[in-house]
């Protein structure tokens, strides 16, 4: 009779009863949840709709959603983890996260963009994992809390500074591959001409922001191949950033492409979202191809 009535009582209950132990586990969830809410939603909605918005993106509030995904994934082995907090650490990097953060805060309310706000998160974070599960627990989602580098924006002057060589490089790679295709192109600084038509190679197709978001999307794969050889490992990461230059190229000759067999309009109308597109399919594809090399020349995927 009792199971029975546990059965009449429909998916409703299975779904309390399941929420109930998740409370179980854990008790601090829902209060940390929204007290991390309370800290940064702020932040991020300056970022979305605030001053913040002339530098961003497009792609931080997804890394912070993969970030919270892999944290998620690494959550059972976390509880798991028959490891003692470090309560006296943890105090101190809190008290640095939060230090940093009113300080970040205060710039920004002055419309200083200011990254230490941003960055002043993944110090909260680490001093709530050593609380929580100590060191050990920081190697088991050591990767999560740096993913969350990537949604800071890097420094106007870094950019300013490295984007127009690796722009003029992208640019000269392109127009090199599409002359072997014997089309009519030329280049002058990262201007090039193809046919009667000019195009400027603009930062948001070869710059150093966009080389940066193809790197976290490289060495999210190679987190996600979990290999367990180091040096594996520390070669594909590495690798992650000529096929990010690669794939800048293969954008950048398609745009050209296009441009010159469909004109002007063509080329920054639909396809030139939609070559942003390509970009992120030509760099993964190219670190799955060196891997499949890796596991023909080694045997293993590991």
């Amino acid at each position: 009779m009792t199971a029975a009535r546990a059965s009449d009582q429909g998916p409703g209950a299975a779904l309390s009863a399941a929420a109930r132990r998740a409370w179980q586990r854990w008790p601090l969830a829902l209060p940390l949840g929204l007290g991390l809410l309370a800290l940064y939603g702020p932040t991020y909605w300056d970022f979305v709709f605030g001053f913040w918005a002339a530098e961003s993106q497009g792609h931080e509030l997804l890394v912070v959603a993969v970030s919270l995904w892999l944290f998620h994934r690494k959550s059972g082995e976390l509880r798991e983890l028959a490891s003692p907090g470090q309560p006296v650490i943890a105090a101190v990097v809190l008290a640095l996260g939060l230090a940093a953060y009113a300080f970040g805060r205060y710039l920004s309310q002055l419309h200083v963009n200011s990254r230490i706000e941003l960055s002043s998160q993944i110090l909260v974070l680490l001093a709530l994992l050593l609380a929580y599960r100590g060191w050990r627990g920081l190697r088991v989602v050591w990767f999560p809390l740096l993913f969350l580098l990537f949604a800071m924006p890097l420094p106007a002057s870094l950019v300013t500074a490295v984007t127009m060589p690796l722009k003029q490089a992208v640019s000269a790679s392109a127009v090199a591959l599409l002359g072997l295709l014997d089309y009519p192109v030329g280049r002058s600084g990262v201007v090039i001409t193809v046919g009667q038509y000019q195009l400027l190679v603009a930062e948001a197709c070869a710059g150093l922001q966009t080389l940066f978001t193809l790197e976290a999307v490289g060495l999210l794969y190679v987190n996600l191949m979990a290999y367990q050889s180091a040096w594996r490992t520390v070669l594909m990461s590495v690798l992650a950033v000529p096929a990010a230059f690669t794939a800048n190229v293969v954008r950048v000759a398609i745009l050209v492409v296009v441009t010159y067999h469909f004109g002007d309009a063509a080329g920054q109308g639909f396809m030139h979202g939609f070559a942003g597109i390509v970009l992120f399919v030509v760099a993964l594809g190219l670190l799955i191809g060196l891997n499949r090399l890796f596991e023909r020349l080694f045997g293993t995927n590991r």
